[in-house]
This record gives C-alpha cells, sequence and structure tokens, in this order.
C-alpha cells in the first residue's frame, strides 16, 4: 500500500505549534524583542542511531513535528481466473472490464488500474481518497469477480446490533468486506442473514457478524417495575443519581420521561454491572418508599407552567436544593391539585419554593386600536424588538384582530413594558390615523396595478400603509393608515381611480386563438409594445386551454377605441400574411429544391419572404405548403414549380371543367381523383378552392400521362354532367386482386364492356371492402351485375386437383412458397397444396373460388409452360465492372429481373489479378473471343429465350465507359476544388467516375467512367466547367495589371490611416489591391497598386491627392511645462483626440524619457497649426495655476517629524545568543571574505571552520 500525504495550510499551522516553545522565556520583558539562542533558531537534525536502534527520548525540536495523516491511499488486490466474471482476454482493456471500471471511476472518483498477471488473474489498483476507495472497491468485488452467498444464523434480537443506528454499522461492514449483507425485516420470524460477495468477502462478513452476536451474548438485560411516583429520586435533580449509577457499574438504565406513563425501567450491559445497578435502584426504590410523605395544594392552572418552568428546569431546582418531588397534573387535564412528595421535613422549604415560583411571574394587558398593533411592533419587529431586547424576561403577545396585548414576565419588568408600550400607543395616536373606504371588489386588482405598482407608487407617495382585502374574503373594505394628511390624500386618489374606472369602457374582440400567440410574442415582447403605446389600457388575453376567441379590452374609452383599431390592423395583415398554398411535386425532386445545405429553399424564402414547409423524407406526401402574402406565396410557388420543370420533362395543362362538377369529379375523400393520378402515372391534378368560382383544374406530371389524365378528366366530366350515378359494392379485399386480375385486365374489360368506372379502397381508406361504380346508370347497373356475379362465384369454394410433374415442384415451393404466395394473393386467396417431400405423386390440390381455382390453374400452367422453355444464357462482363452493373445493394439487377422476368446468377469472384483478360474498351464485347471467358466473369441469366436475350442486353447497357476530355493541365486543381469539392460535386451530379492525372504525369487527359448516357452529360459539364475557368483566367490577368507610384515614406502611415481605415477605403472604393514596401526593400518610396487597369489608375490619383494634401501641411513645435501633459491629453487620450478632430491637426506629445519633455510638435495646414497653438498655450496657463497651487500645499503637508537629510543608523539584522563563533577563541564569520564566503564557480582553499569538521 502507498500513500500519498497532502499538507494543507490549517495542518501547517498546527505542525509549525509543534515547534513552538510553549513556555514564556523567563526574564525578558513582554515590550523588548526576545533574541533566539543559536540552537533555538537553528534546531540540530536527529543523530542517525545504530541499525535497531530507537530512542525514547525526542531528539530535538523536529520530534515535536507530528506526522501528517495521508488524504490518499492506495489498495491493491486480486481476483483469480476462476472467479473473475468476463474471462475474454482477446481484447484486454478493451472489453466489459473497462467499461465497469470507467463507469466505477466516474460514479466514485476513484482511480482504477486493471492489469493482467501470468495466470490469466486480474490485479486492480485503486487510488483515492479513503471513502472513495472502499465504495469502489465493493462496487468492483460486486461487479467483476463471480458472487457466492452464504448464510449465517444469529438470535433474532442480536440483528439490530448488527445494522447499528440508521444502519451505519451494516453499511461500514459491507464498505469493509466488499459484500450485500441482507438482514431479514423485524416482522419476518427468519433469523438467518444472507451474505452474498466473493469467498473471502463472505468469511470476513460472516466472522465480523460472530463476533457482534458473540458480544452481546455477553450482555444482560432486566426490566424493573416501580411506581412512577418514586421515578425523580431514581432520576435524580438534571439526571444526577442515575448518571452517577451508570459511571460506577457501567450499565445503561433506560427510566421513561415525565411524560411516558410507564412504571417499567429497562437495565442493559454486561451481567454484573446490571446487577449492582438493580441493587442500587431498589436501594434508592426502598428508602424513599419508606422515608417520604406526600402533601397537596390549590394553585391555579394558569400559574403551574411558572412552576413547571422551561423544559421542567424549576422542578429540578427545587428537587435539587430540597430532595422534594412535585408532581404536576398534565396539560390536559383541568385539576389544579398539586403533589409534593419528600420526607417530611423537608416539605416546608419545597413548599415554599412552589408558591414563590407560581407568583413570580405577572400578567398585564394593554388595550390598543387593533390597526395601531403592526405599527407597535415596527418594520420587522424593530420597535418591539428594543422593549425585548432591554427587558428579555418579558413576553409580549399580540392577537390578530383584538385590541389587548399581552405582557407575561417578572412583575417588575412587566410593569416597565407596559409604561413603555402605553407611552408609545399615545405618541402613535397622535400623529396617526386611519381610515376606511368601500369600493367594489372587481376595481381592486386594478387599484393594485401590475406587480403592485399603482399601489405602490401610493403608498410611497403619501407615506401610508393600505391593505386591500384577498380575493377569497369577498369584502369590499380598503384600510388606509399613516400620516393623517397622507391618508385624506390616498383615500381621495384612491376614490378617483374608482371613479375612473367606473366609467371606464370595455370591449371584447374576437380574434381567432391561433394569433394570440403571434401577437403576444415570444416572451411577451410584442404585447408589451401594444401596452406601452396604450399604457391605459388592459390587454386581457383568455386562457389557451379554454379555446376562446375573446380579447378584452379595458381602459378610457378614447383609448380603448384606439387599441381595438391598432389590434384589428395587426390581424389584417397578419391573415394576409398566413395566406397558404399547397403545391404538389414530385419526391425525388424534393432534395433539388431544397439544394445543397438548404441553399435553394433559404433563397427562395429569403426572396419572397414566404414561409415554405416540406414533408419528412419517410413521409408518403408529395405536397410542400407555403405560408405568406398571397402574392409571395404565389412567387415562391411559381419559382419551385420552374425548378421542377428544369429537373423533367414536366408539362403543366389546364382543363376547364364547370366548378359544380368538382365535388363529384374529387369524389368522397378525393378517392376518385386520386385513382385518376395514381393510374396516369402518379401525375398532379389540383382544383380551385371552393368558393373561388373558378372552372380551370391544373394537370401537371410527364407530357403523356398529363394528356391521358387531360382525357379522362374531361369524359368523366362528361359522363358527370349526362348522368352522374354511383353504386357501392362490397366485397372481401382478397378478392380484389382478383377481380382487378393481373396488370388490370379483368377489371379492364368489365369497364370496356359496360363504360362504368370501377374505384377500389386505397390502403389508406378504413373501409377496405367498399368498391365505387361510377358512370351513366344502365352502365353503373350493368357493371354492378357482372362484379355481384363474380363475388357470388368467389363466395362458392370448391376443391380442384391437377397435375403437375414432381420436377417442377421445387419451384413453387421454393423460398418458403414465395410463388405459392403470389398465386394467393393474385387469384382471391385460393389454396395450393403441393405433395410433401419425400411423397413422389404429381397431384396438386387447388382450393377456393371456382374462378379463382381456375384463374390459378391456368397461372401454374403458364408457369410450367415457361420452366420447359426456359435457357440459359451467358453473359460475358469483365469482374471489375460487376459491382458497377450491380448498383447499390443490387438495386439495378433486381429491376432488370422484374422487368424481364429472368434469373440472373453472378459468378463467385476471383481475387487473383494475375489471369484477368485485357479490358473491355467503352463495355463492347468481342463476339469471338482470342479464348474461352473466365469463369468469373460470365454471368447466367435464366428464362425463356427472348426474354434471357432483352436481359442480356439491359445488362450489358450498364458497363461503364470511359472517355478521354482534353483540359489544359493548369486548369486540374480549379476542376478538382478545395478539398476535392468540386470534382466531388461534378461526379454525384452526373453519376459517373471522374479520374485526374496526378500532377507529375503533367498529361492533359481527365478519363471519365460510368454509362454511356451519363458520361455525355459529363463531358458536357466538364467543357463548359473549362470555358468558366478559362474567362476567369482571362479575367485574373486584367485584374493583374500592376503599376507604382512613389511617395516620401514619411507620407505613408498618413495615406494608410489609422488602423488601416484611409488605405482600406481606398481598396473598396476602387477594387484594387495596395501593398506598401517592407522595411528591408530597397526601394522604400515605391507603392504598388494591382487591378483592372481603370481602377488602378484612379486608385493612383487618390494616393497622390492625399500627398498633395500632406505636402502643404506644416510642422511646428510649441514648448509646454511637462507637468501639464496628461491634463492635456486626459483620460485614454480622449481630450487631445477631441481637440486634434477641433482643429484638423496632428499633436504629437514627447515619449517618456525624452532630452526634451517640454516639446509638442503640431502638424496641419498653416492656418489650423497656429489656431492649436495658441489653444494649447491658453491651456498650459490655465493648468499651470492648479499645479503650483497643488505643490505649494504639497510642500505644507510634508511631516516634521524627519528630515530627508537626517542619518539613519545601521539595521541590526538578525541576532542570536550562544553562537558558536561567540566561544572564547572564536570568531563570527566575516561575511565579507571570499574564503568564508566563497562566490560560485572560484576555487578556495579549504580553511578550518568554527562549524566542526565536514561531514560526509
Amino acid at each position: 500500500m502507498s500513500s500519498v500525504a497532502v499538507l494543507t495550510p490549517e495542518s501547517f499551522a498546527e505542525h509549525r505549534s509543534g515547534l513552538r516553545d510553549e513556555e514564556t522565556r523567563g526574564g525578558v520583558p513582554e515590550d523588548e524583542a526576545y533574541i533566539p539562542t543559536y540552537l533555538e533558531a537553528f534546531p540540530p537534525l536527529p543523530e542517525k542511531g545504530a541499525p535497531g536502534e530507537k530512542s525514547s527520548e525526542p531528539t530535538g525540536a523536529w520530534n515535536k513535528i507530528r506526522p501528517i495523516k495521508s488524504s490518499v491511499i492506495t489498495q491493491v488486490f486480486h481476483v483469480p481466473l476462476e472467479e473473475r466474471r468476463y474471462k475474454d482476454n482477446s481484447q484486454f482493456g478493451e472489453g466489459e472490464e473497462a467499461k465497469v471500471c470507467l463507469d466505477i471511476m466516474q460514479k466514485t472518483g476513484a482511480h482504477i488500474e486493471l492489469s493482467l498477471a501470468k495466470d490469466q488473474g486480474l490485479s486492480i489498483m485503486v487510488t483515492g481518497k479513503l471513502d472513495s476507495v472502499m465504495k469502489a472497491r465493493k462496487e468492483i468485488v460486486a461487479r467483476l469477480q463471480t458472487q457466492a452467498s452464504a448464510t449465517v444464523t444469529i438470535p433474532k434480537e442480536h440483528h439490530r446490533f448488527v445494522i447499528g443506528k440508521n444502519g451505519e454499522k451494516l453499511q461500514e461492514l459491507e464498505l469493509k468486506t466488499a459484500t450485500k449483507i441482507n438482514i431479514p425485516r423485524p416482522e419476518d420470524p427468519s433469523n438467518q442473514i444472507k451474505i452474498t460477495g466473493t469467498k473471502e468477502g463472505i468469511e470476513k462478513a460472516r466472522h465480523e457478524i460472530l463476533l457482534i452476536s458473540a458480544e452481546q451474548d455477553k450482555r444482560a438485560v432486566e426490566r424493573l417495575s416501580l411506581e412512577k411516583a418514586f421515578h425523580p429520586f431514581i432520576t435524580g435533580a438534571f439526571n444526577k443519581v442515575v448518571q452517577e449509577i451508570m459511571q460506577e457499574t457501567g450499565a445503561r438504565i433506560n427510566i421513561p420521561p415525565p411524560s411516558v406513563n410507564k412504571d417499567e425501567i429497562i437495565i442493559t450491559g454486561e451481567k454484573e454491572p446490571v446487577a449492582q445497578a438493580l441493587l442500587r435502584i431498589r436501594k434508592i426504590y426502598e428508602d424513599k418508599k419508606r422515608k417520604t410523605t406526600t402533601i397537596s395544594v390549590e394553585v391555579k392552572k394558569s400559574q403551574h407552567k411558572y412552576i413547571i418552568g422551561p423544559k421542567g428546569n424549576t422542578l429540578q431546582e427545587i428537587l435539587d436544593t430540597t430532595g422534594v418531588s412535585v408532581e404536576m397534573p398534565s396539560l390536559e387535564s383541568s385539576s389544579e391539585t398539586i403533589i409534593l412528595r419528600g420526607e417530611p421535613d423537608k416539605l416546608g422549604p419545597a413548599l415554599t419554593q412552589v408558591y414563590a415560583k407560581a407568583k413570580s411571574v405577572m400578567v398585564a394587558e394593554v388595550t390598543a386600536p387593533a390597526w395601531l398593533h403592526r405599527f407597535i411592533i415596527g418594520k420587522k419587529g424593530q420597535n418591539i424588538g428594543r422593549i425585548t431586547q432591554q427587558l428579555p424576561k418579558v413576553h409580549i403577545e399580540f392577537t390578530d384582530g383584538d385590541e389587548k396585548i399581552t405582557l407575561e414576565g417578572p412583575t417588575e419588568e412587566v410593569e416597565l413594558a407596559q409604561t413603555q408600550i402605553q407611552e408609545m400607543i399615545r405618541d402613535l395616536l397622535g400623529r396617526m390615523d386611519y381610515t376606511e373606504v368601500q369600493i367594489d371588489q372587481r376595481f381592486h386588482r386594478h387599484l393594485i396595478g401590475k406587480n403592485g405598482a399603482n399601489i405602490n407608487r401610493i403608498k410611497e407617495q403619501h407615506k401610508v400603509s393600505v391593505r386591500i382585502p384577498p380575493d377569497n374574503e369577498k369584502s369590499n373594505l380598503i384600510r388606509i393608515e399613516g400620516d393623517p394628511q397622507g391618508v385624506q390624500l390616498a383615500r381621495k386618489e384612491l376614490l378617483e381611480m374608482a371613479v375612473r374606472m367606473e366609467n371606464e369602457r370595455t370591449k371584447d374582440l374576437i380574434i381567432e386563438q391561433r394569433f394570440h400567440r403571434t401577437i403576444i410574442g415570444q416572451k411577451g415582447e410584442k404585447i408589451k409594445e401594444i401596452r406601452d403605446k396604450f399604457p391605459e389600457v388592459i390587454i386581457n388575453f383568455p386562457d389557451p386551454a379554454q379555446k376562446s376567441d375573446i380579447v378584452q379590452l379595458r381602459g378610457p374609452k378614447n383609448e380603448v377605441e384606439k387599441c381595438a383599431k391598432f389590434l384589428q390592423k395587426v390581424i389584417v395583415e397578419l391573415i394576409e400574411n398566413s395566406f397558404s398554398i399547397p403545391v404538389p411535386i414530385f419526391k425525388q425532386f424534393h432534395k433539388n429544391i431544397i439544394g445543397k445545405g438548404g441553399t435553394n429553399i433559404k433563397k427562395i424564402r429569403e426572396e419572397t419572404n414566404t414561409k415554405i414547409d416540406l414533408p419528412t423524407e419517410n413521409s408518403n406526401s408529395e405536397v410542400i405548403l407555403i405560408t405568406g402574402k398571397k402574392a409571395n406565396c404565389e412567387g415562391a410557388r411559381d419559382r419551385i414549380l420552374a425548378i421542377q420543370r428544369e429537373l423533367a420533362n414536366i408539362k403543366e395543362a389546364e382543363v376547364s371543367i364547370p366548378a359544380k362538377l368538382h365535388n363529384s369529379l374529387i369524389g368522397a375523400k378525393g378517392r376518385l381523383v386520386r385513382s385518376i393520378m395514381e393510374e396516369c402515372g402518379g401525375v398532379h391534378i389540383h382544383f380551385p378552392s371552393e368558393g373561388s368560382g373558378s372552372d380551370k383544374v391544373t394537370i401537371r406530371g410527364p407530357a403523356e400521362e398529363v394528356e391521358k389524365a387531360k382525357r379522362q378528366l374531361l369524359q368523366l366530366a362528361e359522363e358527370k354532367q349526362i348522368n352522374n350515378f354511383s353504386v357501392e359494392l362490397h366485397a372481401k379485399p382478397e378478392y380484389h386482386k382478383f377481380l382487378i386480375g393481373r396488370g388490370g385486365t379483368n377489371i379492364r374489360k368489365v369497364r370496356d364492356r359496360t363504360g362504368a368506372r370501377i374505384i377500389f379502397p386505397t390502403p389508406d381508406d378504413k373501409d377496405q371492402e367498399l368498391i365505387t361504380i361510377v358512370g351513366k346508370e344502365d352502365a353503373v347497373k350493368l357493371a354492378q351485375r357482372e362484379l355481384e356475379s363474380l363475388i357470388r362465384n368467389l363466395d362458392n369454394v370448391i376443391e380442384d386437383v391437377m397435375t403437375v410433374e414432381p420436377k417442377y415442384h421445387r419451384h413453387f415451393v421454393a423460398r418458403r412458397g414465395q410463388v405459392l404466395r403470389e398465386i394467393a394473393e393474385e387469384y382471391g386467396g385460393v389454396t395450393v397444396s403441393f405433395p410433401r417431400t419425400g411423397i413422389q405423386s404429381d397431384r396438386v390440390t387447388l382450393k377456393g373460388a371456382k374462378d379463382c381455382v381456375e384463374a390459378a390453374k391456368r397461372r401454374i400452367l403458364e408457369i410450367i409452360s415457361d420452366l420447359e422453355a426456359q435457357v440459359v444464357l451467358e453473359c460475358v462482363i469483365q469482374q471489375r465492372f460487376h459491382r458497377a452493373v450491380m448498383g447499390a445493394k443490387g438495386y439495378k439487377v433486381q429491376q432488370i429481373t422484374r422487368d424481364h422476368d429472368v434469373q440472373i446468377k453472378f459468378p463467385e469472384r476471383d481475387d487473383n489479378p494475375g489471369l484477368e483478360a485485357q479490358p473491355q474498351e467503352n463495355g463492347d464485347v468481342s463476339p469471338e473471343p482470342e479464348s474461352a471467358p473466365r469463369k468469373c466473369d460470365t454471368i447466367l441469366i435464366s428464362g425463356r429465350k427472348e426474354k434471357c436475350e432483352a436481359a442480356r442486353a439491359a445488362l450489358l447497357a450498364l458497363v461503364p465507359v470511359t472517355v478521354d476530355v482534353d483540359v489544359p493541365f493548369d486548369l486540374h486543381r480549379y476542376i478538382i476544388g478545395q478539398k476535392g469539392a468540386g470534382i466531388r460535386k461534378m461526379m454525384e451530379e452526373y453519376e459517373v467516375n471522374i479520374s485526374v492525372p496526378q500532377p507529375e504525369q503533367q498529361s492533359d487527359v481527365i478519363k471519365i467512367t460510368g454509362l454511356v448516357a451519363n458520361v455525355e452529360r459529363a463531358k458536357s459539364g466538364l467543357l463548359e466547367r473549362v470555358k468558366e475557368l478559362q474567362a476567369e483566367q482571362e479575367d485574373r490577368a486584367l485584374r493583374g495589371f500592376k503599376l507604382t507610384v512613389s511617395v516620401e515614406p514619411k507620407y505613408h502611415p498618413k495615406i494608410i490611416g489609422k488602423k488601416g481605415a484611409i488605405i482600406s477605403q481606398i481598396r473598396k472604393d476602387h477594387e484594387v489591391n495596395i501593398q506598401f514596401p517592407d522595411k528591408g526593400d530597397e526601394n522604400q518610396d515605391l507603392i504598388t497598386i494591382t487591378g483592372y487597369e481603370k481602377n488602378a489608375e484612379a486608385a493612383r490619383d487618390s494616393i497622390l491627392k492625399i500627398v498633395a494634401d500632406l505636402e502643404e501641411m506644416v510642422s511646428e513645435d510649441v514648448r509646454l511645462d511637462h507637468r501639464v501633459h496628461a491634463r492635456i491629453i486626459g483620460g485614454r487620450g480622449k481630450a487631445i483626440r477631441k481637440l486634434m478632430e477641433e482643429f484638423r491637426v496632428d499633436i504629437r506629445f514627447p515619449q517618456p524619457g525624452s532630452s526634451d519633455p517640454d516639446r509638442v510638435t503640431v502638424t496641419g495646414l498653416p492656418e489650423n497649426v497656429e489656431d492649436a497653438i495658441d489653444h494649447l498655450l491658453n491651456l498650459e496657463e490655465e493648468y499651470m495655476m492648479d499645479v503650483v497651487e497643488t505643490e505649494t500645499m504639497a510642500g505644507y503637508m510634508k511631516p516634521p517629524s524627519r528630515s530627508d537629510d537626517e542619518p539613519r543608523g545601521p539595521a541590526k539584522g538578525f541576532v542570536v545568543r550562544d553562537a558558536p563563533w561567540n566561544a572564547s577563541g572564536n570568531k563570527a564569520p566575516d561575511m565579507s571574505s571570499a574564503e568564508e564566503f566563497p562566490v560560485f564557480g572560484t576555487g578556495v582553499a579549504p580553511k578550518q571552520m568554527v562549524w566542526g569538521p565536514k561531514k560526509f
């Protein structure tokens, strides 16, 4: 175990005290400086003793220093391999053990280090404060070491000693042994204690518990029942007797207090001491029972508390002085009888003391008006506090609402306090008054004002106190107290306010609740502005929970009207700004509308001053909501639609349909129009808002789909206009797919035959069984009959059998019956059962609706036909292109598989690059390869021959091609951009890979790899970027025009200006770069200007103009007494700056330590310099008068006691007595001697010193 000592200022002072002599040095007067001895000033170090020798006597003053206790400790303990909870050694220091240790360190504040021993045991070192280390050790053992459990049985009555006071003993034991100890609850009859922890910890805890129990076995408990009346004699006055018995015997005695009506006395401790204590108590009891007698006296109940005294001290005093016990009736009892018990000869003195105590306290009453009480008490009890401090034994009690003040205490002090309070009352009645006014309670809160502003103003202004009753009292009475004149003025003002409020007007404004928060503003900022504008008007908004639209205004009539008009104007603006337009935009274009980092959407929001909300990424909604003023919203909508049109072949068409047909075209909950949009490739159809009267319906989407939707919408409108008839049918949701048919064939046949429109429910509709038929009445009824016939057939369940060769069974049941599930979904939930694996049968059972079963049989035969006609084609594509062909997570291949109904299998990867064939150029495949294709390059496509060939063509189209683009080498770094941002953006935008040659190659060729269409787009984009860069280069060359202008260096700071202000303005105005010469340059007068030629020449002219102005300036020196410089300059140079601005000059003061401290230089135009110098001389004359006066006064303020020229004696230095050099034959060392006090680095011959021989 290691420890670190921490020395605090307190502990240092404590240890230093050990070096001080506690005894006063004899014969040295206190007023003289004490001269220490040499040994006292320089105590010798203790001599080193022989090995093993211990000195019993302290050696020198050093031994007086007490050791400093360590505040930081370290404990190391070991966890064997078999007891480790986490035994995975593959990543020591990174697994669960490290996480657990980190968590424990954060919880306890201790530092933990883990190390692994050769035997794979775990060594743990914990460092920190004792309490932290113990807690950390317990946590480590519980979480890193496997836990065992054991039980220990001890008597139930010993359990409380294991727990200890407030559980402290148990907590200490758990920390000490690093275990968890479960003790049964008091109501549990079990006496077994369960210990959980490590084996070592369990043994320690078990041992400690048994020790506690063994110690309690030695103890005894005696219960003694003695009459309660004799308990005071056993206790003794102030517990003296019982404490004496406990000290002498060592037993513990518990006597119930007087308030507890119990006779039992309990004695605990070792058996022998308990017996001794029992004997002593019995002896006292028997002695007092034999010798004592009683007398009873009647004393008024109100006087009993004076006999008892504070905390019963008076009774204890009587018992102590007379040996008589005074038995008082309980406070709840109405009895006034007091019993005195004691020896007959001592009862008399005790009775005298009882009567004296009863009459020692007087109770008096003083009458004062109740309203005056708080003035008697004073602010924070100041007035009454003066009396109670002067007369601390007097208790003064004020009763609320009562005019009496009660005083209680010693007679003399009560009389004195009574006189003082009566004088205070007379004084207050002479200079104070009160009045009461009746004001309707509904006006009270207005009288008080916001945060008490009104009432506090009245109180401070008139120096009065105003009491307004709380709302729950429902009282109209207001009380005013204070100075008579102030009371009348306050009364008058309150009544005027009440009259004014009665004449006020209240107006209710109807404001939609949705606008309330906007009007109030964040943290009430906006409503505060309105209230400041109309300070006399009170504006009350309803509670949000009430969902009310009524806002109440209260105040003078004219102000209320003005405020109402202002609020209505605000509401009109809010309504204008809350206009919203929903804009449907295809989901794939939302990211383009947002732009990189939100740049596009942010720009639209700022420029149109609108709020634009987009649906969340995982939402199915395509609608973007624009909110703001109508004109702004329409502008934002047009800009968003323009972005969509740029990105895709989006067409917008308008159809004129009478407004009265719009609702019927939209259908219930938009189902009809939604079905048209879905059928036409997801076009957006927008109807004008209801009530607008507009006939224009907007269709937006791909050109072909827009035309299709337009035809359907017009056809439907015509049908609606001729005959808008609809019927609803119900069919089980599993029948819907069969009714629709594969690719919509069944429902299309019904629609073609009847001319009716059939609408099936969408997944979002609540009623999934509802089918709606819309059209002409005859057509609808015909379609209804056909569908009802189909549904009846579907409800007619049959079972049929067909033959399928066993070799095809696996195709149907593979992938957990994927094909069978598809057939069931498509054909009304028909059940298809193939024979189990291992049974050689070709019978397949189908169960379901008759039509569904027949259709399913046809589908199975089609699949078998496809399987019989299945071929396998090879598609050779180099392995290095396979990942590009597959796409992210294989989505491209999956799309081809679905589109062409084929299976595509990619070969295993060959990691040997040496066998790779010559790379294909641009995805071309040689029809007659020179050698057989590699296995790792061959992709297998299985399915019908024509579909396989189409799939192969689709795969080959996905093979990336590479084109070379010539781009001048010096433009490459601009194309790449900062940290590759430019090239990365192009690759993401065109979905290609762009390879720029390394700088050392000095090549102009950039390679673009990707799909043919993407590569072409990327090439065009790259060439466009090259044109932009070349144009920038040309512009850069024009901006690189340089010219120089020669200006004397002394003018350079003036041209630059303060903090570069002048030169920065020239640079900004002319868009040029201006460079001044560096310190080491040869031509210190040349200033270089870079920029467009025209701008550079203009900047040069500006500089030369400044120089011309500067050349006209003159510099003159003026002598100003250096003592006034600081006053002329002013605080932080404020005065001199103002002066320089006023006279348009530059003033320079000499640096500190200058040879001519009075010289001040003024620079500027001649007339300005003269004016500035005159002003400075005037200031000097004015300030010098103050300086002379100050110095004259300072001469009189010098202390006369000592002259500066008076010689002082040499310093005495540090003196000690009995030094070695004071001995006979020795002399003090010469500090000026180089031999006795050598300088470092100089060799000096050794000399025998008085200090004794050197020890090494």
